[in-house]
């Protein structure tokens, strides 16, 4: 199946006090390049994250964003430190007594010294929080599948009416080819007439120039290497799996004997045609890059 590497995808999972969201979006690339965005907590599951989206993504750019809200109300615990308030009052006492100062000190005061009250959050249950980003993220990944499944069926489509044009390109050119020979010996023939008068004209040096033209004209494999090609396209766009990358170095091949034939080409409606061929794989190869 074909699919494009332009998608969307998100998916918002709830469960008790916690709701879970991700998003993502994705544009062309040359391989996969995902960049995540996500709160720290969740930090620890990043590989995880990206080894699941490998198993729904091949090529593309993907930005993922991740967002976690905890709407319970008993989010962290006040820790007393005890051993750190002793230090502190320890210190105070001693510069009191070295300087002669009142020791005012309150343990109102002393609450507020640095790391003697901390708030600290609760421990989460990472089994639970996977589970619940697990499920957001296959509902996020399952519906830019979709959406890329549903351009790509576009794309196809556009690509085979595409290959379709290049064939009756090739047909007309393989149709004409024959009658060009025949149409140079007649036009070599009428020239030595002209010029020669009632002269006798040798057969075989007029088939040898015929032929040396003919040779030099002939186009024959580059158009059934061309035929061959557009035939293999419109058969790796049926298949299933990632086709981005072969298709890119079959259009390269098609390029190169749609170049072949227009250098060779010694006759104004095949030169137009073979135009027409070099445009067309340019379209195709456009149409291309923004497969997966």
């Amino acid at each position: 199946m074909v699919k494009s590497m332009t998608g969307f995808g998100r998916c918002e999972v709830s469960e008790g006090d916690r709701k879970m969201t991700v998003e993502m979006k994705s544009v062309n690339h040359r391989y996969l390049d995902v960049n995540i965005k996500m709160p720290k907590k969740l930090n620890f599951f990043e590989s995880a994250v990206r080894s699941l989206l490998k198993t729904y993504l091949q090529r593309g750019k993907v930005d993922l964003f991740i967002t976690c809200e905890d709407l319970s109300e008993a989010k962290g615990s006040l820790k007393y430190n005890r051993e750190l308030a002793a230090e502190y009052l320890k210190y105070l006492n001693q510069m009191a007594e070295e300087f002669g100062l009142e020791n005012d000190i309150k343990a109102s005061a002393l609450s507020r010294y640095p790391e003697v009250l901390v708030m600290e959050e609760g421990e989460d249950n990472e089994e639970e929080l996977w589970k619940l980003l697990e499920q957001a993220l296959k509902g996020a990944c399952t519906q830019m599948v979709e959406t890329r499944s549903k351009e790509g069926e576009n794309l196809k489509r556009d690509l085979i009416d595409k290959l379709d044009e290049m064939l009756g390109h090739v047909a007309f050119i393989e149709e004409r080819s024959p009658r060009i020979v025949s149409e140079y010996r007649k036009k070599l023939e009428d020239k030595v007439h002209e010029l020669l008068a009632d002269a006798q004209i040798e057969e075989s040096r007029l088939a040898a120039e015929v032929t040396i033209f003919a040779d030099k004209i002939c186009v024959d494999e580059e158009l059934v290497r061309l035929r061959s090609h557009i035939q293999h396209t419109k058969a790796v766009l049926q298949e299933k799996d990632s086709v981005g990358r072969k298709l890119d170095f079959i259009a390269q091949e098609m390029n190169r004997e749609a170049n072949t034939i227009l250098s060779k080409a010694n006759d104004l409606e095949v030169s137009n045609r073979a135009i027409e061929l070099k445009t067309g794989i340019e379209k195709v190869r456009e149409q291309i890059q923004n497969i997966e």
